[in-house]
């Protein structure tokens, strides 16, 4: 069919509405192949770590492979002009694109390469049973340019059409015919039905509707780290989990191997975005919050404020260094060693140099005690060979690596210390600190961390959650911890100095994507300039890019919210908004808990989800009022709930969304933690169509304020 051929409107929509269903058949045989190869990998394979190997590469596609029928298998599709005399066989009956230029892994070609070529965009690549595409994946190369061609830069561009769906069936189509200077932009009427659409359950990814400054934040280069300070309703989140498909799908096997985590805020958090990696096929992305990466012990012990803030503070890590380092010893006399009729002697100096060489090499602890040990049993070798004219066997190296003189020499100079061991130690025993601390702590924070009844050993100490952190740097001193090639980091302004520490050992030879805004910063070491995070990350060099311009929270809500921006203490541009279509309602009400059943009540008429947020001692009991007054509710960590309402506790709102959001008595809010006004920004900024402000008392006084 040629593409300028005139057709009627509905004879196109049925022929999209053909593509589609080819498309599904086409991806179900390429699931069903899948499976087949996975049930057969033990009969193909030559042996059995290959087939283990093929069983779970074939185990990761079928999973790759899964189509979900309430979610469009493609959203839109490119029509590229006509270069003027020029020729493409490759081109097949349906317009579609034969070659391989159009796919991610074999470069996205020139705007004549695609002249007259037609492409549907997806999240994820289908073909045909000729190996053709029909839908090319969102983060191909070609597809850049439903992202970012316009008018002004159509880059080959003819048509751009967007496909409106009810559930996983196709209803409408829009076109912008770029080249004739047609561009909706924000007023497309099925980019903004899509981005305002009511939801109910996890986030959705955004690839039908990420905008052209996203885009660039999302194909950014694998070497390069980000920090992207964005505006409530920007879209930071998706922008990170984004990228981390993106790269995923540029450097699979790279990133297969050295694996790409996600780290956020909370396990509410977490299960909320939980769904949207496999939504674009991207199975294998690790996910935790901080406290996953320190479990080292088990946390069952609460600092007080003072003492938790204290072991956050980054002079805490040299603290630390210093007290590994203080365990290193100087030879105090030569080592002689039995060796059948041969004793074997090793004087001061050398073991000095021994000592003094790895010491300067800055290796991890352990590292360094195992360097050590090996360049005696070197210096012992030597000897050895000079006697006997010949090298001794790898028997014989072991042998003399666990002699009792080697070894009293190495407990003696650098002595094998445990992260558990050296943190009891260091928190209990008040001269170790004091020596370890000097000139960085002064004498009563040095009494403030000191415990006054110390466990006897580690093993039963009540540790605590900063204590974990402690002990994560610890380890990192002691033992080379394992990396990634990615990490996502999100929420990231409350991140203390030594949190930053813990992300920055496991991305040490990779890259980060750091989201957060400094506005909602809400922990007591919150950050106010990323700069100084990024140093302690690791990536002091990394862009940071803000995103101050949201799609998601209405206007009207982003102005309310705003007021509390100078009380913040933040240097951040005030958020703006392109939706003018929400609602704001703020009222005194005499009986909280009734008006509050009566507004979820009122928000059930509406389509989408309904958040009821309040202070975190307020959630039981209103919890109770909606299910008496018979209204299901789900709790923060109810993502895949059926209930359409849920009751979250304010300091875990952060990052979750609601199509209606009541916020019950804001000054309790602010009132239940010394950083509550950036609390309540938080909270305030949850609703992306309704907001309803309810009180008894006063409002705080930045939101009394002219608007």
């Amino acid at each position: 069919m040629s593409l300028h051929a005139p057709v009627s409107l509905a004879d196109e929509l049925a022929a999209e509405q053909s593509h589609l269903a080819s498309s599904r058949t086409a991806l179900r045989r390429m699931r069903e192949r899948a499976e087949v190869l996975f049930a057969g990998g033990d009969k193909v394979a030559g042996d059995a770590y290959t087939a283990e190997q093929l069983g779970r590469h074939m185990a990761r596609r079928v999973a790759e492979l899964a189509d979900d029928p309430a979610t469009p298998l493609f959203f839109g599709r490119l029509d590229f002009g006509r270069a003027a005399e020029r020729q493409h066989s490759g081109r097949t009956a349906d317009g579609q694109h034969s070659g391989r230029a159009a796919d991610g892994h074999h470069g996205g070609g020139t705007d004549l390469d695609h002249a007259g070529h037609r492409y549907h965009i997806g999240r994820r690549h289908v073909t045909d049973e000729a190996g053709e595409p029909l839908v090319l994946d969102w983060r191909a190369p070609v597809s850049r340019s439903f992202y970012r061609a316009s008018a002004r830069d159509p880059q080959g561009v003819a048509t751009r059409r967007r496909f409106g769906f009810s559930g996983g069936t196709l209803t409408s189509f829009e076109d912008e015919h770029l080249d004739r200077g047609e561009e909706l932009g924000t007023t497309s009427r099925i980019l903004t039905a899509e981005i305002e659409r009511p939801r109910v359950g996890p986030m959705r990814d955004i690839v039908a509707t990420i905008q052209p400054e996203q885009d660039e934040l999302v194909r950014a280069d694998l070497a390069d780290s980000i920090c992207v300070q964005g505006a409530p309703g920007t879209g930071k989140t998706a922008v990170g989990l984004h990228r981390a498909a993106y790269l995923l799908y540029l450097h699979r096997e790279r990133l297969r191997r050295s694996g790409v985590l996600i780290v956020g805020p909370n396990r509410a958090f977490l299960s909320y975005i939980a769904a949207v990696l496999p939504a674009l096929g991207e199975v294998e992305v690790e996910q935790a919050t901080v406290e996953d990466l320190v479990g080292r012990v088990a946390v069952r012990a609460v600092d007080e404020p003072a003492v938790a803030a204290l072991k956050h503070d980054a002079r805490m890590a040299e603290v630390l260094w210093r007290a590994v380092r203080s365990h290193v010893g100087e030879p105090t006399e030569p080592i002689v060693v039995s060796d059948g009729s041969f004793r074997w002697r090793i004087g001061l100096d050398p073991l000095h140099r021994v000592v003094e060489e790895t010491r300067r090499e800055g290796l991890p602890y352990a590292t360094g005690r195992e360097r050590v040990r090996a360049r005696v049993v070197g210096l012992l070798q030597r000897q050895a060979e000079a006697r006997r004219a010949e090298s001794p066997g790898d028997a014989w190296l072991r042998r003399m690596g666990k002699a009792r003189p080697v070894t009293a020499f190495l407990d003696a100079v650098w002595p094998a210390l445990t992260p558990e061991g050296l943190v009891h130690r260091l928190l209990a025993d008040p001269q170790l600190l004091a020596e370890a601390a000097d000139g960085l702590l002064t004498p009563a924070e040095q009494a403030l961390l000191t415990w006054a009844k110390p466990a006897r050993t580690p093993k039963a100490t009540r540790w605590s959650a900063a204590d974990a952190v402690l002990v994560d740097e610890a380890a990192g001193l002691i033992e080379r911890p394992a990396g990634y090639g990615h990490v996502v980091v999100d929420e990231a302004q409350d991140l203390s100095p030594m949190q930053c520490r813990v992300i920055a050992r496991r991305s040490e030879h990779g890259s980060v994507t750091l989201l957060g805004d400094l506005a909602q910063g809400t922990a007591p070491w919150a950050a106010t300039d990323w700069r100084e995070s990024l140093a302690h990350l690791g990536k002091p060099d990394a862009t940071v890019v803000p995103l101050t311009v949201g799609f998601r929270v209405p206007a009207v809500v982003v102005a309310f919210a705003n007021r509390l921006l100078p009380a913040l203490a933040v240097d951040v541009p005030p958020a703006e908004s392109l939706r003018r279509d929400g609602t704001l309602d703020v009222r005194t009400v005499t009986d909280l808990t009734a008006a509050t059943v009566a507004e979820v009540h009122a928000a059930l008429a509406h389509d989408g989800s309904v958040g009821v947020i309040a202070a975190d001692d307020a959630v039981d009991g209103l919890r109770a009022a909606l299910d008496a007054a018979g209204v299901p509710t789900g709790g923060a960590d109810d993502v895949e709930a059926a209930a359409r309402v849920t009751v979250v506790p304010a300091t875990l709102v952060k990052g979750l969304e609601y199509d209606h959001v009541v916020v019950v008595e804001p000054t309790a809010i602010v009132a239940a933690e010394p950083r509550g006004l950036h609390r309540l920004y938080v909270v305030l900024t949850r609703a992306v169509s309704r907001l309803a402000v309810l009180h008894t008392v006063p409002l705080p006084a930045p939101l009394t304020g002219p608007a």
